[in-house]
């Protein structure tokens, strides 16, 4: 009788000790080169610990800067240190990826103040959002003490269901009696409170922190320390930190990228059998997370921003950089046609660039004319050995008879 499919897999000789420390929801015991910005969410949450409502605070910095990571840490101590002294203050951290409405959000909020022994929970959906907001105010009240409200990720529920949300949150001490809150509002997007009510951007930005990207020396220091509780001693040649490092510095900076390129390069040299991770096993990481970030999206865009990215990228076959918005509509257009959608306004495809530029397939710089006014110039960020053609090929039929159409183009004078 053969064995167990995985007798072999489980014989092998691992390179991890514990592959959790290099997952980006792990919480090191300290955190490397983010002491300013401890300090200032520090200085300003100690306010709670004294009884005090804390200003509220808006914390940007681009993907993988270590902000989710930072306040989660900070919030920690706080609470800590208020079991400590009997000073009752709770963090609530809401992803508004995820919970992305108004009513979804104080219904996650009311029920993460629920007790384990109490059952009645606000309903996913059914309730007027004012009887929702005014059940998360009660339970604040019957808990007492102050609250600490993260919004992670509050650019995208800004862009999706506006800022009547942030009003409500940032008011909410006028309907409180025994309990306090603040509330902290961690973005991506330097410019998201452009799209707030004025008042609102009054209330919510009373302290910003920005939290520059990690260069490459300080996402060594960073690898290094979670390859010593993650990794077998000597698992690692010396090239692969500062490879994986700098390929996340040119990411922006980016612990995550940097983090998922050590830990795939490990799984990659485990697969071969290899007793330790080289150069090799990094460049075939990065090809696998490219994809694997990549493939999604693209599958996943609406049937007009496929169009208008099969535009660029039919510009890009033909040889054209720096492609203008005129150059993509023109294209857009003629591809419209032919799969028989009606084609936008050229305003509303400048829209969806800006929409695939905040994803990352594109860059999309505006540049002035003089007096011909001011235009976009349009790159695409998709990797080489990404096959984006082939990846909206798949998820839509239509998408081929795009690419395979020849295409006039205008030249350029």
């Amino acid at each position: 009788m053969s064995g167990n499919i995985f007798d072999d897999f489980l014989s092998r000789k691992t390179l991890f000790v514990d592959k959790e420390v290099l997952r980006h929801d792990f919480r090191p015991k300290n955190l490397p080169h983010r002491q300013n910005e401890i300090e200032k969410l520090s200085f300003n949450l100690v306010e709670a610990l004294n009884g005090h409502i804390p200003s509220n605070m808006t914390l940007y910095g681009v993907t993988g800067a270590g902000k989710t990571a930072v306040t989660s840490y900070v919030c920690d101590e706080l609470e800590a240190k208020g079991r400590e002294i009997n000073r009752p203050v709770q963090s609530i951290m809401v992803n508004c990826r995820q919970i992305d409405t108004q009513y979804r959000v104080l219904s996650h909020l009311g029920n993460s103040l629920l007790e384990s022994h109490e059952i009645d929970e606000i309903p996913f959906t059914g309730w007027p959002t004012d009887r929702v907001f005014g059940e998360l105010v009660r339970r604040m009240d019957k808990r007492g003490g102050v609250f600490v409200i993260i919004l992670d990720e509050i650019d995208h529920l800004v862009r999706k269901a506006g800022d009547d949300l942030l009003y409500n949150l940032t008011s909410i001490n006028a309907s409180l009696k025994s309990a306090r809150a603040c509330v902290i509002g961690i973005s991506n997007d330097l410019k998201f409170t452009d799209f707030l009510d004025p008042r609102v951007r009054s209330r919510l930005g009373q302290s910003d922190v920005v939290f520059n990207p990690y260069d490459a020396m300080q996402l060594q220091n960073i690898l290094r320390q979670r390859a010593q509780g993650a990794l077998v001693e000597g698992a690692l040649d010396d090239s692969v930190i500062a490879l994986c490092a700098a390929i996340a510095a040119q990411e922006h900076g980016d612990a995550r990228c940097a983090l998922d390129l050590l830990r795939v390069s490990t799984e990659k040299a485990e697969q071969s059998g290899d007793q330790c991770v080289t150069q090799a096993h990094v460049r075939m990481a990065q090809h696998q997370l490219e994809a694997d970030q990549m493939h999604p999206v693209l599958s996943s865009l609406p049937s007009q921003q496929k169009l208008v990215l099969a535009s660029i990228l039919l510009n890009e076959r033909n040889g054209l950089r720096n492609i203008q918005t005129g150059e993509v509509y023109d294209v857009y257009a003629q591809a419209c046609r032919y799969v028989r959608q009606n084609p936008l306004t050229q305003r509303r495809v400048s829209g969806l660039i800006s929409n695939l530029d905040m994803l990352g397939l594109i860059t999309a710089r505006t540049v002035s004319r003089g007096r011909y006014g001011r235009t976009k110039e349009i790159n695409s960020c998709i990797p080489q050995n990404i096959d984006a053609e082939g990846i909206m090929v798949e998820s839509e039929a239509q998408m081929k008879e795009v690419f395979e159409r020849p295409y006039r183009h205008q030249s350029r004078l």
